[in-house]
């Protein structure tokens, strides 16, 4: 899906696509097929680290589900992002991965994979063809904003440079998983030319709930499976969601939390705590659950007794009594209760470096339709580092290859008014 403009071939522009993740590389393509001498710089020794480390345990590239449900993923930036991936959605967007050689399928869940499950294969297709292209690749070059000329200031091995560019693509990442390169260290400078950010904070993420040692040093790392999640956001919207987490050191986390992971956040935000309730045996009817927890029990201790009718045991059974009180399994009413909808209080999300994600960034409202900054013209943004969040599931990569083809043709656009276009 290389968009190229109309038009003789004129004056070619230099152009900088700052950032080799998949926003970055799917500007540069769009601005190489229109003509113009693209370079792609990269503070890391190699590029689409954070996409090749989400890859390993199988590279969820886009979701199946009807676009409709697929752009209300987006939340408040719904109607911000429909134009974007109405225009390059899961669709287009697998029949671009299918142009690079790649065949991808449709798992159970509605998640779409690449044949054999990996980013690497695609990644390395994509560079070979963008380098066919002509485009330029430059690692452990790290970006330190622009010196008084104007210019794009970079630290590299061999020193600091200067690069003067016709237009620049800024696709640097949120917050997380610096250690991969996304560190947000952009954003005061961003903020000094008059661009508005949204501060960063961690999406996709787990949550601290304060649990005992005994808990915490038995059962961490364990996963909790066939539950669901029942939460009330502040606007009172209540969503209940079947899956699975896993329990840690110091409170939860998984796909199942990380559906949840925004509205959980904002709750904590603003009361200090926030709590949800799980059911540990979704499967299973309240009047099933209170009859088998009042079967009479004999002399077998009550863990025993919900083992032997629920088959209520292990991590499940401990969370169980963590999150009750003495008096609560002594009256099996309550207990039973308290198995259909166990309150977990939790306390603070965990720190922004060990979120899959991150919400906030630069706001649409600093930019144009094109992804421009208002404050910077040949400036245009794009992928994680705009504000917007969405969860796990193929939805950020969509987002991403998105807004980067937005911003690559859009920075197109923006040349070809300067005189510069191909």
């Amino acid at each position: 899906m290389i968009e190229a403009r109309e038009g003789a071939m004129a004056s070619a522009a230099n152009v900088a696509v700052i950032g080799g993740g998949p926003a970055g590389l799917m500007a540069a393509e769009q601005l190489a097929a229109n003509g113009h001498r693209v370079a792609v710089y990269d503070a890391m020794p190699s590029f689409g680290r954070k996409f090749l480390l989400a890859g390993i345990g199988g590279m969820n590239i886009t979701h199946s589900e009807p676009l409709p449900a697929l752009l209300d993923r987006y939340a408040e930036r719904r109607d911000t992002l429909a134009p974007l991936i109405e225009a390059f959605g899961p669709d287009a967007l697998r029949a671009w991965i299918a142009g690079l050689g790649i065949d991808t399928f449709v798992g159970s869940s509605g998640k779409v994979f690449p044949t054999e499950m990996k980013a690497a294969p695609l990644l390395r297709a994509w560079l070979a063809r963008l380098r066919a292209a002509g485009v330029v690749f430059h690692t452990r070059h790290r970006w330190t904003g622009w010196n008084d000329a104007g210019a794009l200031a970079f630290d590299t091995p061999h020193g600091a440079i200067t690069v003067d560019a016709d237009a620049t693509v800024l696709a640097l990442g949120g917050g997380s998983w610096a250690r991969l390169g996304s560190d947000g260290a952009w954003a005061p400078w961003l903020q000094e030319i008059g661009a508005e950010i949204a501060p960063l904070a961690p999406a996709n993420c787990g949550f601290d709930a304060g649990w005992s040692t005994v808990l915490a040093e038995k059962f961490a790392g364990t996963p909790i499976k066939s539950v669901a999640l029942t939460f009330t956001d502040a606007a009172g919207k209540t969503e209940t969601r079947r899956g699975e987490f896993v329990l840690t050191q110091t409170g939860i986390e998984g796909n199942l939390v990380y559906a949840f992971s925004a509205r959980i956040r904002d709750a904590i935000a603003a009361h200090g705590e926030a709590t949800i309730h799980l059911d540990l045996l979704p499967d299973f009817t309240q009047a099933k659950v209170e009859g088998e927890v009042a079967h009479p029990r004999g002399s077998r201790s009550m863990a025993s007794h919900l083992q032997s009718r629920l088959n209520l045991k292990g991590a499940k059974a401990s969370l169980l009594r963590e999150c009750t009180s003495k008096d609560d399994f002594a009256d099996p009413a309550r207990l039973a209760a308290k198995i259909k909808a166990l309150p977990v209080t939790l306390l603070a999300a965990r720190p922004l470096d060990e979120a899959i994600s991150s919400a906030g960034g630069v706001r649409f409202e600093s930019l144009d339709g094109r992804l421009m900054l208002k404050a910077k013209p040949g400036v245009f943004c794009a992928g994680e580092m705009l504000d917007w969040e969405a969860p796990t599931g193929g939805y950020l990569l969509t987002a991403c290859f998105a807004t980067g083809r937005t911003a690559g043709l859009g920075a197109a656009d923006w040349l070809a008014a300067q005189g510069k276009k191909a």
